[in-house]
């Protein structure tokens, strides 16, 4: 009988449900659970975040967008409990210092090592770009609005900046580790006085490109306090918390207030003041510094919660697919945006009124349905993997690929959808061809054939 079968199979071994228990229920008794909870919480404050503040607009019959950071005065002290990259980058040099320490010890090299990890972020990263390419290429075909058109891939396309940079710092991560464990505190501090000398040629030229640097030595400063605290120099004992989380805020306080720096961590500050995201800044670094001492101080207190298996399940499901979760998540606001805002389905009060954010509930629901739906479709491409690297990949192939899918996506970053080099019937060509020649010059850096592969067991980390 059919229910009497059903009672023979372990319990809900082959539904979804069931496999994720068991991976759940399979997790090392050496992983630290509460960096996994971390990084699912920062993307997810980040998709919510985004969320908010896209206001699509609808002007004599033309669809807009308005930053609700620049139109509510108070959104840019919010941005202090909302710029929570810092603890993704954070939780970056956890893992892979990590990561790093086992693919060694199991024999692998650091070239290795980076290729792997590079491509698990560029796998669905291809996908991605693909698609957001082909679609801005259909909406012109149809006769879309050119400048319309634009801006939505632009905003769709807006996750391809952290790719940029984390790609950057994953590709450094083997020599900035064992930097650090050779000079200690020096390193950090090196990358520190980096951005500062950035933030003064910004203050006297009165242009961020001085600082274009800062964009990777300020985010991989962060990342080395992960390395820290994986390495235990943070958690001997409870002062080194105590000391960033206070003196990193004060320290982030005084810098505002008397410094040339603005209040918001997020996005552009109106001028003279200097911006603290594009690039990052030392106020940034004090506020991540900050984060930094507040996470550690909490992690006794969270980390007993994440046994619970239930919970624990939860941030093993957002985890194995967080990478999907951040690329697309502003897919659905262009989605609803045309066929909502455009219709003129959904309300279009003054943005930042109370009528305004009332209606962000019913929003941010019709944003979650749609997403859900894309992940549901599109998480294949993150959770497959290719075959296990042994520590053969070439060092040239490896920095090659890694190079050129950097370029490639930074192009794109930097305009959305026309490129850098010069475009073909308005399409980025030249960044396509150079983002897949680098892909398949990082996957054949081993000698082997890139197909991936289901890998049920696969989780952030």
């Amino acid at each position: 009988m059919p229910d009497a079968g059903r009672r023979d199979r372990p319990e809900g071994l082959g539904s979804p449900l069931g496999r994720l228990r068991q991976l759940a229920e399979d997790t090392p008794a050496h992983r630290d659970r509460y960096v996994d909870l971390l990084r699912a919480v920062a993307i997810l404050t980040v998709v919510v975040g985004h969320w908010v503040t896209s206001a699509v607009t609808v002007t004599d019959g033309r669809l807009g967008g308005v930053n609700a950071l620049y139109v509510v005065p108070w959104a840019q002290w919010a941005t202090w409990l909302f710029q929570v990259m810092p603890v993704f980058f954070l939780v970056g040099g956890y893992a892979n210092t990590a990561s790093l320490d086992e693919h060694r010890r199991s024999g692998g090299t650091a070239t290795a090592w980076v290729q792997s990890r590079a491509l698990r972020l560029l796998r669905p990263t291809a996908v991605f770009v693909v698609v957001l390419v082909v679609g801005y290429a259909a909406a012109l075909a149809l006769g879309a609005d050119a400048r319309v058109a634009r801006t939505s891939v632009w905003l769709a396309g807006i996750a391809l900046w952290f790719l940029v940079v984390y790609l950057a710092v994953v590709a450094l991560a083997p020599t900035c580790i064992d930097w650090q464990r050779r000079w200690g505190a020096g390193a950090i501090l090196t990358l520190v006085a980096l951005v500062a000398a950035g933030d003064v040629a910004r203050v006297v030229t009165g242009s961020d490109v001085p600082a274009t640097g800062s964009y990777v030595v300020g985010w991989l400063a962060v990342h080395q306090l992960g390395v820290a605290w994986r390495d235990g120099v943070l958690t001997r004992t409870r002062r080194p918390a105590s000391v960033l989380a206070g003196g990193g805020l004060g320290t982030a306080a005084v810098l505002v207030a008397w410094g040339p720096y603005g209040v918001t961590m997020v996005g552009a500050a109106p001028p003279p003041d200097l911006g603290n995201a594009d690039p990052p800044t030392l106020a940034l670094l004090a506020l991540a510094a900050s984060q930094t001492g507040v996470v550690l101080l909490l992690s006794p207190v969270i980390t007993p919660w994440l046994e619970r298996l239930r919970v624990w399940m939860v941030v093993v499901a957002l985890n194995a697919v967080i990478l999907t979760i951040f690329l697309w998540h502003m897919v659905p606001v262009v989605i609803a945006g045309v066929t909502l805002m455009g219709s003129g389905l959904f309300p279009q009060p003054e943005v930042g009124s109370g009528e305004w954010f009332a209606l962000r509930v019913p929003w941010l629901l019709v944003l979650a349905v749609l997403l859900t739906l894309l992940v549901a479709v599109l998480a294949r491409f993150e959770t497959s993997t290719g075959r296990r690297r042994e520590g053969t990949a070439h060092p040239v192939a490896v920095g090659a690929g890694v190079v050129a899918c950097v370029a490639a996506l930074a192009g794109l970053g930097v305009t959305g959808t026309e490129g850098v080099l010069p475009p073909v019937a308005g399409l980025p060509v030249g960044e396509l061809v150079l983002f897949g020649t680098g892909l398949t010059v990082l996957a054949r850096a081993d000698g082997s054939r890139p197909w991936p592969r289901r890998d049920p067991s696969r989780r952030g980390g």
